[in-house]
């Protein structure tokens, strides 16, 4: 069985946690000393450009094209056109909330020989499983040493986005998945506290059904947000250790608490708002801004939509049952090989991991540095609270947004739920995830 380590840093009080996840070859990084002689640095310490030429391009492909993120992601186009004036951005977005649209695009322009500049795509499995693997990627070894990259980041974070020993790509942030963001003005006029544990949700849910608020607003549109949903609840059943279980063997697919897993995640669906498949996240989450909806539960990037939307009352507790779990993902970019404007490219990739970029990125984003020397920035109350969950909380790899499993398991287990959430058949779709984990470990 191939496994990832994910350790926090010692450089900052990072407590040393492991996560062991299936199907990903992942040899450590070590320190590499930096070079007697660096390269040259602009003004805040990434290189100058080796080509300075009026005219040049910069294709850098995602999907974000939302609120805080388009924000974020636009600030630090600013940074970058400041530092080469002569490269012109373009901005290959696709939108779709965890690039569930984007990913097809790439795919189809990869494969095809058409390569982005730079893409993002998550660290963990997703990077490593789909694209490094495959031969697709250049390593980032010379990047990482210019930059001091080596002691950056925390060593967990080195080594899953590592494949044999060489890097592959640049983490922009740390996001946490697992959080119940409600509305604080519907709770106090209702006289509610928000919930901690499953039974304390569903009190909830039932005292806002009648005051005809709906208690819990989904937007799965894209499947990614069933799963999203699902491993919440597979956390606040399992735990943590009984969760990561799932992606090492160590816990059958078959097992009672996962059984309950699929009961509970029903009964929340329940309370659902009845257009859930025509909305998105964001939409989603317009209805627990304009108080239509109590509750949410959805990655911290609603902390950043929140921002943008002028919304003064968002509160958030971890989902139910999450408590000191941090569930985890990071947004990196990478260089494909055949990159047309190579260069242009590795400039972008040197700029973004830098502790000047991160705290300009990631304030507007939603997220946390991957950075240890950053987050001296402004940072939102949730934001910081989020800092310091990342050096205590127990982490464990997001299923939903590629740190768990292969993209293909991940595939498997998003068609499930779809079906689960139309049929509601628990003992289908349980039998559906033996045979989508049995498929993923004979792949090994």
């Amino acid at each position: 069985m191939r496994s990832f380590h994910w350790f926090r840093s010692g450089l900052i009080g990072f407590v040393a946690t492991l996560l062991a996840a299936s199907a990903m070859a992942v040899a450590p990084v070590g320190a590499a000393p930096v070079p007697a002689t660096r390269v040259q640095t602009g003004p805040i310490g990434f290189p100058a450009p080796v080509v300075q030429q009026s005219g040049q391009q910069l294709e850098i492909f995602s999907w974000w094209t939302t609120g805080g993120e388009a924000a974020g992601l636009e600030a630090m186009f600013g940074m970058y056109r400041q530092q080469y004036p002569g490269v012109s951005i373009i901005n290959a977005t696709v939108a779709g909330g965890a690039g569930s649209n984007a990913k097809a695009v790439l795919k189809t322009r990869m494969l095809g020989g058409d390569p982005p500049d730079t893409f993002q795509v998550h660290m963990g499995h997703e990077l490593v499983d789909t694209w490094v693997i495959a031969e697709k990627m250049e390593p980032l070894d010379d990047v990482y040493a210019q930059m001091g990259y080596d002691t950056a980041f925390p060593q967990g974070v080195l080594d899953i986005v590592s494949y044999q020993g060489h890097p592959y790509s640049v983490p922009v942030n740390i996001h946490r998945a697992n959080v119940l963001w409600y509305n604080t003005q519907v709770f106090a006029d209702a006289g509610l506290t928000p919930p901690n544990t499953f039974d304390e949700f569903f009190r909830v849910a039932e005292a806002l059904r009648a005051r005809g608020i709906t208690p819990l607003a989904l937007g799965d549109v894209g499947s990614w947000a069933d799963a999203n949903l699902f491993e919440t609840v597979l956390i606040g059943t399992l735990g943590a250790d009984g969760y990561k279980g799932l992606w090492t063997g160590q816990t059958s697919w078959s097992d009672p608490q996962v059984t309950q897993a699929l009961e509970t995640t029903k009964q929340m669906l329940a309370y659902a708002n009845p257009d859930h498949a025509a909305l998105s996240w964001d939409q989603a989450n317009d209805l627990v801004i304009s108080g239509q909806a109590g509750m949410t539960i959805m990655g911290d990037w609603v902390d950043a939509d929140n921002l943008a939307k002028n919304f003064p009352s968002s509160g958030w507790v971890m989902a139910p049952g999450n408590q000191g779990v941090f569930d985890a993902l990071s947004d990196t970019f990478g260089l494909p090989k055949g990159a047309r404007h190579r260069e242009a490219a590795l400039n972008w990739l040197r700029l973004i991991g830098t502790p000047e970029a991160q705290d300009t990125f990631n304030p507007l984003k939603g997220s946390i540095p991957a950075n240890v020397n950053a987050g001296h920035a402004t940072y939102t109350p949730y934001l910081n609270e989020s800092m310091q969950a990342w050096k205590t909380d127990a982490i464990v790899p997001s299923l939903a947004h590629g740190a768990a499993a292969s993209e293909g398991w991940v595939t498997a287990i998003q068609d499930v739920l779809t079906v689960f959430v139309t049929r509601q058949d628990v003992v289908q779709a349980q039998q559906a995830l033996v045979l989508a984990a049995a498929d993923a470990n004979a792949g090994r």
